[in-house]
């Protein structure tokens, strides 16, 4: 029998259909106000554009997206976004080279979303369908969206072109609450190891058709080592309005934070890993983040979505770092550098999609076409002071701090995309999409002493991609598909590209070559399904191929000066297997994946650390060799047990495989790789009173000691107590060590 409901009422209760992420009376208030729908994607659909609009059944993705609610990272209560998805989702790692648990590269199948500048970054980041890819650097801030803001995560694999620049491996899709998902609220302060102490709050409410969310942290440690301190004050708040046929969300988020880091130590120094190899490192982030959203039937067949947002962000930065062309036979040689910069970004833009859900002939279609601009300015300063190191390696400054570059530049990044999903008959459903990028780059020097910084660069692509589904029965799915993506360089990378004119990082700007635009092509393949109610599994193979990709290159025998150098063809294979299972109160899922990542061209760089360079410390990079940094396996097994609503247990055990160091990117230095390791996480809750909740966590169980990041360099403290001895710098492997153990205890009040 024919349904007399619209088409609009019918789509929205499809979409909430499998939302196992909303409790059932969310559920039913959806059904009866289907722009519910459009707040965020439930567990069992999909966004496979960033704008609002309806989502697409998982069953017909094909991709092996992988999808994680707040109530996980409610029960987990990693301090931030980059910890929960180093342990949760598939072919994630992260590589703590800045020693500060907010500043991790989160590396997704061989590719990276990083805070730092200077990394190649090939992940797409998205809040709310807003692109936050900072517009110098294309970088991923960790540090300013409280982890009690999020709704759900969508990892997005592949180079998805609907997602737009820099979906180069994957794209990462945040949804944030609201009130009439999320009504009534809690209160908590907790404290532990590493002198942390932290409180948080949140509320939500509705009322009518008006809804609104708030909630705040503050977190505030003395780090678990010397001189890697956090300070990080976080604010988010959402007001929307919905009727049948409309929703509307206006937000803002705000963060001021102050994060020191510890840098990577020479190997022979791991018998201390609370100690600094020089200081202060210092990063001052601040944030103000204005969204508006919405979404609305035009008629039963058409939503009209769009967005329009206001980014303003500033970084202020010092940095120490030793003189590596120190000559103790000169008096006037000195011993390091403090390097101060500061970066001033203002970003805008806005995004319009239209939805049309109907029929070609007798199959089921959904179309959707889009557009989007994000517009960019941000000027860079950068000053630098001779600094003397003291017994205690903090580098003192001797001198005036002197300006080095001013620089402004400006992103403009256009796209036109469309994707439509055609279901042909009951068990095949088609998937084709494509998008139009055109990116401008523009960088005007604003001293007046370097016209040579001076450049105005234009990049531009059509990306496709074509994906089938099959859908034999309800419980299993079969996919391939096939998808294009590229990146921009920007314009640090545009800037710092000469091996002549190695730059600091952050960088000290020059004129260089320019760099071509990044090319991934991706196929994949697999299948998933489920056993029953409560077993899942998924199984899948990719490859991405990249053309003209862009890596950081080391000189001088340094990890934190070099020059960015299109390398040729690189490639990022490999498989993932998951299988999720629920044994009565004990819910186990395990994810294992491999990823083998390599260049595919040959080039020679300088390493003059290397122990197999050259006379004038060049390395022959052979097709086949591994990308440093990138570990080929790692397993995942989360474990929790429920005693009803009253208290839980989880543990989450993780096991990440070996890796290069950067600098040994010929895979041929004495030092090898860095070993893998594996790490065990505690979490617990407890709720003795209706409305009181005690909560625990423990990382590292065992205190393992480990190291997920390396890079080859010249050790300068070999003197007595590891005291400044620029005569005889060691050439060494330095490792980025991982947390020691910490325990944090915790007391919520909750409220409806």
């Amino acid at each position: 029998m024919k349904s007399s409901k619209p088409i609009w009422r019918r789509a929205a209760v499809v979409v909430l259909g499998g939302g196992i992420a909303l409790p059932a009376t969310q559920v039913a208030q959806a059904a009866e106000n289907p722009t519910e729908a459009l707040e965020a994607p439930a567990v069992e659909v999909v966004g496979t554009t960033p704008l609002p609009g309806l989502a697409t059944p998982i069953r017909d993705v094909p991709a092996n997206v992988q999808i994680f609610t707040g109530r996980d990272l409610h029960q987990q209560r990693q301090s931030n976004l980059g910890e929960y998805l180093e342990q949760n989702p598939n072919s994630v790692t992260i590589n703590s080279g800045q020693g500060n648990p907010f500043q991790a590269d989160v590396n997704f199948r061989g590719f990276t979303a990083s805070p730092l500048l200077g990394t190649p970054q090939g992940i797409s980041a998205f809040q709310d369908g807003v692109r936050i890819n900072e517009p110098f650097g294309d970088v991923v801030n960790w540090d300013f969206l409280p982890p009690s803001a999020i709704s759900s995560i969508q990892v997005i694999p592949g180079s998805n072109p609907a997602f737009g620049l820099n979906t180069l491996g994957g794209a990462l899709a945040v949804y944030t609450k609201s009130g009439s998902q999320y009504p009534g609220g809690s209160v908590e302060a907790y404290g532990g190891s590493f002198g942390r102490k932290g409180a948080q709050f949140e509320h939500g409410g509705k009322r009518d058709n008006l809804d609104y969310f708030v909630t705040g942290n503050y977190l505030k440690d003395d780090g678990w080592a010397e001189h890697n301190a956090s300070e990080v004050r976080q604010f988010f708040g959402k007001a929307g309005w919905q009727d049948e046929k409309t929703d509307f969300d206006v937000s803002l988020t705000l963060a001021d934070n102050k994060l020191e880091g510890t840098q990577t130590l020479p190997q022979s120094w791991f018998d201390s890993i609370r100690t600094a190899y020089t200081w202060p490192d210092i990063n001052k982030n601040r944030l103000e983040f204005l969204t508006a959203k919405g979404s609305r039937y035009l008629t039963n067949s058409l939503i009209l979505g769009g967005n329009a947002y206001y980014r303003q962000y500033r970084n202020e930065n010092i940095s120490s770092n030793v003189n590596n062309d120190f000559d103790p036979t000169d008096p006037a040689s000195i011993q390091a550098t403090n390097d101060r910069s500061v970066i001033d970004a203002d970003s805008y833009g806005l995004g319009l999609q239209l939805t049309w859900l109907g029929k070609i002939g007798a199959m089921e279609n959904q179309l959707v076409l889009g557009g989007s601009a994000d517009i960019g300015k941000a000027r860079f300063t950068q000053d630098s002071q001779d600094a003397a190191i003291t017994a205690e390696r903090s580098a003192v400054g001797t001198s005036g701090f002197v300006q080095q570059t001013d620089a402004m530049t400006r992103n403009a990044y256009y796209g036109l995309y469309l994707a439509d999903t055609l279901k042909l008959n009951p068990f095949w459903t088609l998937n084709a999409a494509g998008r139009y990028n055109r990116a401008k780059v523009k960088i005007e020097d604003q001293s007046g002493t370097a016209p040579g910084l001076n450049g105005d660069h234009t990049f531009s692509r059509f990306n496709p991609a074509i994906g089938i589904n099959f859908n034999p029965t309800p419980q299993l799915t079969a996919y391939a598909s096939y998808n294009e993506g590229s990146r921009a360089p920007t314009p640090i990378e545009l800037t710092c590209a000469d091996p002549a004119a190695p730059c600091k990082l952050p960088n000290n700007f020059v004129s260089d070559p320019p760099l071509k635009m990044v090319v991934a092509k991706t196929i994949e393949g697999g299948l998933r399904g489920s056993l029953g109610q409560q077993v899942a599994w998924s199984a899948a193979l990719f490859r991405t191929e990249l053309t003209d990709d862009i890596q950081f290159v080391s000189s001088n025998g340094t990890g934190n000066a070099g020059y960015f150098q299109n390398v040729g063809k690189t490639r990022r294979q490999g498989f993932e297997l998951s299988l999720s299972d629920k044994l009565g109160a004990l819910t186990m899922a395990l994810h294992y994946s491999y990823v083998d990542a390599t260049f595919q061209s040959p080039f020679t760089v300088n390493s003059p650390s290397n122990s197999s360079a050259d006379g004038v410390g060049d390395i022959a990079v052979q097709s086949g060799n591994r990308i440093p940094g990138i570990p080929r396996q790692s397993i995942k097994l989360r474990l929790q047990y429920d005693f009803g609503e009253q208290a839980s247990v989880g543990m989450n055990i993780n096991h990440t495989g070996s890796v290069y160091a950067r600098g040994d990117e010929n895979n041929q230095d004495a030092n090898g790789q860095l070993p893998g390791y594996t790490a065990v996480n505690l979490d617990g809750r407890y709720r003795f009173a209706h409305s009181i909740e005690v909560f625990a966590n423990v990382v590292n169980l065992f205190n393992r000691k480990y190291a997920n990041f390396g890079n080859l360099g010249q050790n300068f403290f070999t003197g007595p107590g590891r005291t400044f001895d620029g005569a005889n710098p060691v050439s060494e492997q330095f490792r980025g060590p991982g947390v020691p153990r910490g325990a944090w205890v915790g007391l919520r009040y909750l409220w409806m």
